[in-house]
């Protein structure tokens, strides 16, 4: 008897019609959709990391083949914002099972690749199916769990998040290493297909969710193409132009202006011409709810914290320190595991036990802290210096990532949970876009300006004689204008972190022991 209950209480709740469960338990649909995630995140890291060889392989230069990685962000960020629409439309398994299918295929398209367009093309490819993954994959776990089972549920979710980053740089390096760069792709087919096999067989298509596409459909469906053109021309230009801003020298590049203003007037007319459209691609009326637009805002800003420190650690490792690429990712590592082992208890205590409200506010003052830590900084550091300094930021993660996930649904209405997953993940992707983008663009100005005014110390009268080799003075200046470069950002970036924390008081405060259904 006892058995039978416990068998009986892993079931999908009868009284979550939207759950993809259907009679099976909803922890096995979590771990069945989580096999996607962890694909998709380990490709993006494990790119980054093969970048140098693939240029050579495809005979192209370094700061060309960087428009492999701009290709997949632009096409992921034109197609994350109209995911919702598009698997109202189509059906969420069956969209879902699209995208893992398109970036399967695109990962096998990149493996074969023998010139710089074939490998631009198929990253895009890759780009279109990983974009509607994330969306479709969090509004599966916002509909199957209870919502006071939802925290824990969004920590499995991270887990494989934060797993994914942390075996990336790794994995990447020894396949490239022992192998080929093939192999960063080719790794990704026998995931695809495991992940399409699992999903066909055991997730499920809600009656809830047939209704409401009949009923779309009945109605006659209107296709927003102003909507959808504005959505390629303005976060297509807009994720361009953050690429290219630092390369290209900024506004003073006509390309990166044209870019902006493009960029700048399609965003704005989407914004105004969706909130009239009845079907609109981009669904930004959600942002009428007060707890989802704050945590929109959060997350964006969350995004520029943490995806902009996750690139300088690892740079300042291989500029500064002569890290390979391997042992620089590493560095991350640390972090990566206190991540992991933390992410259940932000799982168990969201709701339970502290509001989210201050576990956001905890997590984001944690986080500046942090980085402001990073800025004490000098070229006497080693590897478990910055180890130590991605822990210290790493352990707030789960805090931000896994009450947001909770408490940014409350006020979204059950048939919007895609369009609302959509739009966060879309923050918190542009978020980490800006991030990089200012941040590289403000390490070479400072670069530029710590050289010069350490270069004017330099003199015969100061220990250095008109004889003295020029090399080794520049060597040094270049260190120490880097390092102090680098302490520069982290200062800026953890002001930041200590400046947002008040955001985190306008979210609503829950009941205590469970997250408010919708």
């Amino acid at each position: 008897m006892a058995h039978a209950l416990k068998a009986h209480t892993l079931m999908a709740d009868p009284k979550l019609p939207r759950s993809a469960a259907g009679d099976r338990s909803p922890w096995l649909i979590a771990v069945i959709v989580s096999v996607a995630t962890f694909m998709e995140v380990l490709d993006v890291t494990i790119v980054n990391v093969a970048l140098r060889h693939i240029a050579g392989s495809l005979a192209t230069s370094l700061d060309e083949s960087t428009w492999i990685v701009t290709s997949y962000l632009v096409s992921n960020a034109i197609v994350l914002p109209v995911s919702g629409w598009l698997a109202n439309v189509i059906g969420r398994k069956r969209f879902y099972m699209g995208c893992v299918a398109v970036f399967t295929l695109g990962s096998a398209l990149c493996a074969v690749s023998t010139s710089l367009p074939m490998m631009l093309l198929a990253r895009v490819i890759q780009g279109i199916g990983g974009g509607g993954m994330a969306p479709t994959e969090q509004s599966i776990f916002a509909d199957t769990f209870r919502p006071e089972k939802r925290a824990q549920a969004f920590a499995l979710y991270g887990l494989t998040v934060v797993t994914a980053p942390a075996v990336g740089p790794t994995l990447g390096g020894w396949l490239t290493d022992n192998y080929s760069w093939h192999w960063c792709f080719l790794i990704n087919l026998p995931i695809g297909l495991l992940s399409l096999t699992l999903v066909q067989l055991f997730v499920v298509e809600p009656e809830a969710l047939r209704q409401d596409r009949r009923r779309l459909l009945a109605g006659g469906l209107r296709v927003d193409y102003i909507g959808f053109a504005l959505t390629v021309l303005g976060f297509g230009a807009l994720q361009i132009m953050l690429d290219r801003y630092e390369r290209d020298d900024g506004f003073s590049s006509d390309f990166v202006t044209v870019l902006g203003v493009i960029a700048a007037v399609s965003l704005l007319t989407l914004a105004v011409w969706e909130i009239w459209h009845p079907q609109p691609a981009v669904n930004v009326r959600l942002l009428r709810s007060r707890a989802f637009a704050i945590s929109c805002a959060v997350m964006f800003l969350f995004g520029v914290l943490l995806i902009s420190s996750t690139q300088l650690l690892p740079q300042l490792a291989q500029t500064l320190l002569n890290y390979d690429a391997r042992t620089a990712g590493l560095t991350l590592g640390v972090g990566g595991l206190a991540t992991l082992v933390l992410m259940p208890l932000a799982g168990v205590v969201t709701g339970r036990l502290v509001q989210p409200k201050w576990l956001i506010l905890m997590a984001l003052a944690g986080t500046g802290w942090a980085l402001y830590a990073g800025a004490q900084l000098d070229l006497g550091i080693g590897f478990w210096n910055l180890s130590m300094l991605r822990m210290m930021q790493a352990v707030w993660l789960p805090f931000v990532f896994i009450p947001l996930s909770a408490v940014c649904y409350v006020g979204v209405p059950p048939d919007r949970t895609i369009e609302a997953s959509a739009l966060i993940n879309l923050m918190r992707n542009l978020g980490g876009s800006v991030g990089v983008s200012f941040t590289t663009t403000m390490l070479q100005e400072r670069l530029q300006f710590h050289h010069a005014r350490l270069a004017e110390h330099v003199t015969a009268y100061n220990g250095y004689g008109w004889h003295t080799p020029l090399a080794p003075i520049d060597a040094v200046l270049q260190a120490q204008a880097g390092i102090m470069s680098y302490l520069d950002i982290f200062w800026l970036l953890g002001m930041l972190g200590l400046c947002i924390w008040p955001l985190a008081l306008f979210l609503p405060r829950m009941p205590k022991g469970a997250v408010p259904a919708h």
